[in-house]
Order: structure tokens, then C-alpha cells, then sequence
């Protein structure tokens, strides 16, 4: 995985987010993006849709810190580091929000074999004005397109 563009891969994203009041929400979404190796890190990439508006996602991984970078319609910073609260920021056509993350687990596991796979897991509660808003549960499976 030398090359800058990476390795084009299909993911499988399921988003959990149980709210401080009210039921837990989940979102599935299957995309195609690319994996890059730098170092011990490695750096999904993809871009989605909603409701018309392009975002393209930067999500880096290793094993004892990540982070969730998003651009375009929605910009956001989400910073992961287990056992630590975090600042990020969330900005929108609506104005600048500061974030904080408490994140309670972060996983990941790569195998490279004939090709890349591999499969993140974090768990962490997102807080807005000193309040937190609902626990969020990520889990990313990755394998790369031959």
C-alpha cells in the first residue's frame, strides 16, 4: 500500500446511536472509498450523499487513537483517543458548534493478505454544551476490491 491513492476497497459502515432521551437509531450504508498505509495509521477515505450534499470522510486508524475528518457539505472533526475527552468541531450551513468526544473503546484489526481487509470498532459519547447527547457506536468492515 506505498501508493498515495491506496487501495480501492468496499466498506460497510453501521452507525448506532442511542440518544440521551429517546431509542437507539442505526444507519447502514455501503460504499466504495480507499484505504492508504502510512506508518502505523491507516486512512479510510470515501464520500456519501445526504440529502444532496457531497461529504467526503477521512477516517484514521490505528491502534490507540483515530480520527474522523469530514468535508463539503457538513465539516466536522471528531478526534478519538480512548479514556480521554477530546474537542472537535461540527460546522454546518447552520453555523459552528464545538464538540467533545469521551471515547470508551477503539479497535482495529487489518489483515494483508492476498488482499486488505480489515474491521474498526469505536464506542463513544458525544457532548454539546456540557451535556452528552447519546452514545454513538461505530463499526467499519473493509475489504479491498480486486
Amino acid at each position: 500500500m506505498a501508493n498515495e491513492n491506496g487501495k480501492t476497497v468496499k466498506i460497510k459502515l453501521v452507525s448506532s446511536i442511542i440518544p440521551t432521551e429517546g431509542e437507539l437509531e442505526q444507519y447502514e450504508m455501503w460504499l466504495e472509498g480507499s484505504c492508504i498505509e502510512k506508518g502505523e495509521s491507516y486512512y479510510l477515505r470515501y464520500e456519501e450523499v445526504q440529502e444532496e450534499l457531497h461529504i467526503q470522510t477521512t477516517i484514521k486508524l490505528n491502534d490507540n487513537r483515530g480520527f474522523i475528518n469530514r468535508s463539503g457539505g457538513v465539516m466536522m472533526r471528531l478526534p478519538l483517543i480512548p479514556g480521554m475527552r477530546e474537542n472537535g468541531h461540527y460546522e454546518s450551513p447552520f453555523g459552528s458548534l464545538p464538540i467533545i468526544t469521551d471515547t470508551h473503546q477503539l479497535a482495529i484489526d487489518v489483515q494483508k493478505n492476498e488482499q486488505v481487509s480489515g474491521r474498526f470498532h469505536t464506542q463513544y459519547d458525544l457532548i454539546i454544551g456540557g451535556n452528552s447527547v447519546g452514545r454513538y457506536t461505530l463499526d467499519i468492515q473493509f475489504t479491498e476490491v480486486q
